[in-house]
């Protein structure tokens, strides 16, 4: 069958390579796009004068619940889209979470009251938990590990945007003296989700799912169109048969893909991607997204001008994403969680204590401090905790892995966005020194190489190496991320040099008919004598 598939004329598609890689990342962009829309369009109507009398001039629980039911709609949704990943493939889950979500957008749009719009809301937050699932492990399959940080980034951009275009939508039609002031913002969203649902079927499915499933000439053809076209790439065949081998194994071993067996055997992983996703939102980030108008209006600024000052922090937000697209991948992940800890807890300590002295500067300097927390969070723990779950998980579990940190995301989502207008109330100004101890807490523990690994560079089938599962020092292991990146630059070398030798590239190509467990990742368990072996046998060949 992959023979076939290898002696094909190169491919028929128009988009190939680096085109083809874009064109599927911003499509499948949209999706997060759709849900940092959501979030953001009722930060910015329910301080507006028709929806608050539309319904009844509605008390800070009853605005707190409009705003997080969405959450309760997507930790359900997210719970389930590990086990519909894995049985619709990753293309089918992301049109069914779309098609769900735009019901959801219709029925808010053409809401007549308190109850409807949260069925609505509920219903929307089903197609958030679907796209919020699956879009980040979508990206992480089809990306090449030296781009799967910058691409990751840049798909978190997209949902900073979708953020900022609701908040900007919700200015510009607050000159609406009708209630299609709040009504216009609701039914955009049905648009893109439309736009998104089209797109999903037109997209390639995942590679990594279709070999998992033996759909082995789908999975081939569309490595093959990823790294350009040629059949007879080698970084392709070599690809195609990495993963494989690993099917094969985790296959041969007989154990269960269950979530029992998930936590079992990769606990540590399962509690790195859940701890990321529940510090990501209890650092504050919903305090600002949902309720920035709410805390400008705190500080001083009335009405409109809440959402025109909301609006301008959104775009400074996206603009603070921009840089992490080129770090990422060079200073890695560690690096970018420590320093936005750090800058998110000072600023955040700073805007209550202006509130607390609350003098003549204190809503421009609330504005500047909000603004600083905002673009920090957006450099590192806006994008990161996205990125990071999908990296450590294995393909065999790696959707039920995700759903189980999107879970956590959602859960503590709702938490924050619930208890946000009351503790608004209650506790005022201390609000925001208490999402700063939490920033303290996530510095601690990112500081801890123990705890959150390095994954830069490391391809997705030999993550195994970091977190050492098998191996007699489990631990010991966590160094091993730039021994991965040597051994995977020095057979791409080796790839390079055999791309000349029709008779290597044709016995690599049959090999891909026979494969076989164990295969090219038998250093996986070789120990840490059989790596440095390895890496020392490669050096002396160097020289």
């Amino acid at each position: 069958m992959v023979n076939a598939v290898s002696h094909r004329a190169p491919s028929s598609r128009k988009l190939v390579g680096q085109k083809l890689l874009y064109v599927i990342s911003i499509f499948a962009s949209l999706g997060v796009f759709l849900f940092g829309y959501d979030q953001g369009v009722m930060s910015g109507i329910i301080t507006g004068p028709y929806f608050r009398q539309y319904f009844d001039n509605p008390d800070p629980v009853s605005l707190g619940t409009m705003v997080a039911v969405l959450e309760v709609g997507a930790f359900i949704t997210s719970a389930a889209a590990g086990r519909i990943g894995d049985v619709f493939g990753r293309k089918g889950t992301l049109f069914l979470g779309a098609i769900v979500f735009t019901v959801g957008g219709a029925i808010q749009t053409l809401t007549n009251g308190f109850w409807v719009m949260i069925v609505g809301r509920v219903i929307s937050g089903f197609g958030v938990g679907l796209l919020s699932t699956i879009v980040p492990i979508y990206q992480s399959e089809i990306s090449p590990p030296d781009h799967r940080g910058s691409l990751a980034c840049m798909e978190f951009t997209m949902n900073i945007a979708g953020y900022s275009s609701s908040v900007w939508t919700d200015y510009l039609c607050s000159f609406i003296e009708s209630d299609l002031s709040w009504r216009i913002p609701l039914f955009i969203q049905c648009i893109i989700g439309v736009i998104l649902a089209a797109g999903a079927l037109v997209m390639p499915e995942s590679p990594r799912w279709c070999i998992d499933t033996d759909k082995d000439a789908e999975g081939m053809q569309i490595l093959v169109d990823l790294h350009g076209g040629d059949p007879g790439n080698p970084k392709a065949i070599a690809e195609f048969k990495e993963i494989k081998d690993l099917v094969m194994e985790e296959r041969a071993s007989g154990v269960a893909r269950s979530y029992y067996e998930m936590w079992k055997r990769y606990k540590r992983r399962v509690l790195l991607a859940m701890s990321s996703q529940a510090f990501a939102q209890l650092n504050g980030i919903n305090v600002i997204s949902y309720y920035a108008p709410r805390v400008f209006e705190e500080a001083g600024w009335i009405g409109r001008d809440a959402i025109l000052m909301t609006g301008i922090n959104s775009v400074i937000y996206i603009l603070s994403t921009i840089p992490t697209w080129y770090l990422v991948d060079r200073w890695g992940r560690r690096p970018i969680l420590l320093s936005g800890a750090v800058i998110m807890a000072v600023s955040l300590t700073a805007t209550g204590w202006w509130m607390y002295i609350d003098v003549p500067r204190t809503p421009n300097a609330v504005v500047i401090c909000v603004i600083i927390f905002n673009a920090a969070f957006g450099y590192s723990w806006g994008p990161i905790p996205w990125l990071y779950p999908p990296e450590i998980m294995p393909l065999t579990v790696r959707a039920k892995g995700v759903s189980i940190s999107t879970c956590t995301n959602w859960a503590f989502n709702f938490l924050v966005g619930e208890v946000t207008p009351e503790l608004q109330e209650v506790i005022t100004w201390r609000l925001y020194p208490m999402h700063g101890f939490f920033c303290v807490c996530s510095f601690i523990l990112g500081e801890s190489m123990f705890l959150y690994p390095e994954t830069k560079g490391v391809p997705l089938e030999e993550m195994d190496l970091v977190f050492g599962e098998g191996e007699k020092d489990s631990f010991d292991s966590l160094p091993l991320v730039d021994i991965v990146s040597d051994e995977r630059q020095s057979r791409e070398e080796n790839e390079e040099d055999d791309d000349d030798d029709a008779d290597t590239l044709n016995e690599t190509t049959s090999l891909l008919s026979t494969t076989s467990p164990g295969g090219t990742r038998r250093h996986r368990r070789r120990g840490w004598f059989g790596i440095f072996k390895r890496r020392r046998t490669s050096d002396e060949l160097h020289t």
